[in-house]
């Protein structure tokens, strides 16, 4: 058990832990910071002080919660008790796929339930406490069941399936199992907005009015095909606002937050879909997601490499190599890397962020997207001075400063 392997892995955990760690407290140093003047106004002195507050609890949870996280992680794999569910499976079950399932079913399950507890009191004390969550604690459970079930009904027919083309044919499994997630991916960037999201929220058309006709203006002058403006209702849930744009092709749609409407102005709604048609219009969701197919294949290649490996099934513990073993051990071996990609695929995504504003500001309204996101910001009780290194890690969007100083120049 105790191999290379194991220690490698061992010494990634706690590596991943401890650069999180110091990400979160180099971001909390900079919480007082003083505001550039370009940022005051946003908030009042209470208002500040408030925001303040509610980014050093978010912070203190968030190192209390990933704490216990790493320590579970780390008795989990130190005392090999993946690898003696794998034993103990295998007593009740002869079929290797339903082995499989079973296996990643009761980890799933297993990690929600001990997850839930933090959920809760995230939602229920610490948003609840600064006027965020408007979820009744029916609602908070039915959501939770609801993705779990999604997860082990969609995640469960993937996997399956991916398990399955590992059987049929090992050497090529890394470009069968990434064609199947491929497919997956684009099939659901076309129509998460009509099959998951009615799972959880309503969506209904935007009414007649000065907004709709505002809107279908701008997409007329922008050349955007417009069939559609959907609403959802996300206040049932909390008072945070946002809007975004999905799909590809005929099934493209533009949803907003009824918070967002309830907090904007008309020209600063506009300016927002503006934004975000941008985006559309530099073919930025092609680019994002040729981009994330090309590092899935990075990974699937590598973990046809990896698989059926007995260092791999030694160092979790298990008596012999399996598909499951193979790739938990091979999750915990690839953070590394995974990191690496997120921090290039978040500036490649920053990138996109500052040419959609520039998209907007070319129809003259960049004045009305700042003093949007100024709101948006405000409402949010956002940190508006995060740290640069945990922004260069982070975050997918630009800092509110960075957007404001492009935008104004």
């Amino acid at each position: 058990m105790y191999n290379f392997v194991f220690f490698l892995i061992l010494a990634f955990i706690v590596a991943d832990y401890v650069f999180g760690t110091v990400l979160d407290k180099l971001n909390a140093s900079w919480f007082s910071k003083p505001l550039p003047p370009v940022l005051q106004g946003i908030y009042d002195n209470e208002k500040y002080s408030r925001q303040q507050k509610y980014s050093y609890e978010n912070y203190k949870f968030g190192i209390v919660s990933s704490t216990f996280s790493v320590i579970v992680l780390l008795v989990c794999y130190g005392c090999g008790l993946f690898g003696w569910l794998d034993s103990v499976l295998r007593t009740f079950i002869g079929n290797e796929l339903l082995v499989t399932l079973a296996f990643f079913s009761i980890i799933i399950v297993a990690n929600e339930l001990i997850n839930l507890p933090f959920e809760y009191y995230d939602n229920f004390v610490i948003e609840e406490k600064y006027g965020f969550n408007k979820s009744t604690k029916l609602l908070f459970f039915a959501d939770k069941l609801k993705e779990l079930l999604v997860t082990i009904v969609l995640g469960g027919g993937i996997l399956a399936l991916v398990a399955w083309l590992y059987s049929l044919a090992p050497q090529w499994f890394w470009l069968s199992a990434w064609a199947v997630v491929a497919a997956f991916s684009i099939f659901m960037q076309m129509f998460y907005s009509q099959l998951i999201v009615p799972l959880f929220n309503k969506q209904t058309p935007l009414a007649a009015g000065g907004l709709r006709t505002a809107i279908e203006d701008f997409a007329a002058k922008a050349g955007f095909e417009l069939k559609n403006i959907y609403v959802i209702d996300s206040s049932k849930r909390s008072t945070k606002a946002n809007a975004y744009f999905s799909g590809l092709g005929a099934k493209k749609r533009i949803v907003l937050y009824d918070t967002l409407i309830e907090q904007m102005t008309t020209e600063e709604i506009v300016a927002v879909l503006a934004h975000e048609i941008g985006h559309y219009k530099k073919k930025h969701t092609l680019s994002h997601l040729a981009v994330s197919l090309a590092s899935n294949l990075l990974m699937f290649f590598l973990l046809g490499l990896c698989l059926g490996s007995p260092l791999l099934s030694e160092a979790m513990g298990a008596e012999q190599p399996s598909f499951h073993i193979g790739i938990l051990a091979f999750a915990m071996l690839y953070v590394p890397v995974s990191i690496i990609l997120g921090i290039g695929m978040n500036a490649f995504s920053r990138k996109h962020e500052y040419e959609a504003d520039a998209y907007a500001k070319s129809f003259g309204l960049a004045d009305s997207l700042v003093s949007g996101l100024k709101k948006l910001s405000s409402a949010n009780l956002s940190n508006l001075q995060p740290h640069p290194a945990y922004v260069f890690v982070h975050y997918s969007h630009p800092t509110l400063l960075q957007r404001i100083n492009a935008l104004q120049k």
